[in-house]
């Protein structure tokens, strides 16, 4: 992070990131962020900012190409979004990437569940997961995941799947299946960019998306998370200071 020189009149220019993101210059200011990247009017807070900026330049991601965007939402913690082409992009262009097979999981009319490829299946067949299996050249067996459809499906506030869900439950919970593959197979490329638990309304299931602590210290906690660990818990409800960004 880079903090920029006065302009002569004893202000202190705004404090901003860059880096390089596929061979292209990014960067961002908490201004441009703000008012280009959030999705709301709702105030980013700078832990926020700091997080955001800090996963973008450790994977390498340009929010301006839809690789990452923030989700904010009145005083609610901010939810960093990274799109499923940023992981498809980084994981099939590993080295050690060798193929991958996908499809859904569904229960016929006889209650028999079938593991089968692509998205296609029949009236009278329930989808109720998608699955996904990831080579490498280094292993000798596949990465195989499968992920029910409750745990991850999208709702509306009465309960009941969004339209996307609804009408096309083997296309998203495919999408699903093959992000959470490529991330565990390639953690090493992806991590950081972890899928939750529960997918907000609003947001497209296709993406993931993590919550920006309200801590002071988001580089710690990304090499926390990569490591497994969870971030510690906030010190103190109120708005920690603005930081001095040359010092980290």
């Amino acid at each position: 992070m880079n903090k920029q020189n006065g302009n002569g009149n004893g202000k202190r220019d705004e404090l901003s990131v860059t880096y390089k993101a596929n061979g292209l210059d990014v960067r961002l200011t908490p201004t441009i962020v703000q008012n280009y990247l959030v999705s709301s009017d709702a105030q980013i807070t700078m832990p926020e900012f700091k997080f955001f900026t800090e996963l973008c330049r450790a994977r390498g991601l340009n929010p301006f190409l839809k690789e990452a965007y923030l989700i904010k939402y009145g005083k609610e913690p901010a939810q960093i979004v990274v799109g499923k082409d940023a992981v498809f992009k980084r994981g099939t262009k590993h080295p050690a990437f060798d193929g991958m097979e996908s499809g859904i999981i569904v229960v016929n009319s006889n209650h028999e569940v079938i593991d089968r490829p692509g998205t296609f299946y029949m009236g009278g067949e329930t989808v109720v997961g998608g699955w996904a299996r990831v080579f490498r050249t280094d292993w000798k067996y596949p990465y195989y995941v499968s992920v029910p459809i409750n745990e991850v499906a999208q709702r509306k506030k009465d309960g009941n799947f969004n339209n996307m869900w609804r009408n096309k439950p083997g296309l998203m919970i495919e999408k699903v299946a093959k992000v959470r593959a490529l991330r565990e197979a390639f953690s090493e490329e992806l991590a950081g960019m972890y899928e939750a638990e529960e997918m907000s309304a609003e947001i497209p299931a296709d993406n993931i998306i993590i919550t920006a602590p309200p801590t002071s210290n988001p580089v710690t906690e990304i090499v926390d998370r990569a490591a497994g660990a969870e971030p510690p818990p906030p010190e103190s409800a109120e708005e920690p200071p603005i930081p001095d960004f040359d010092e980290l």
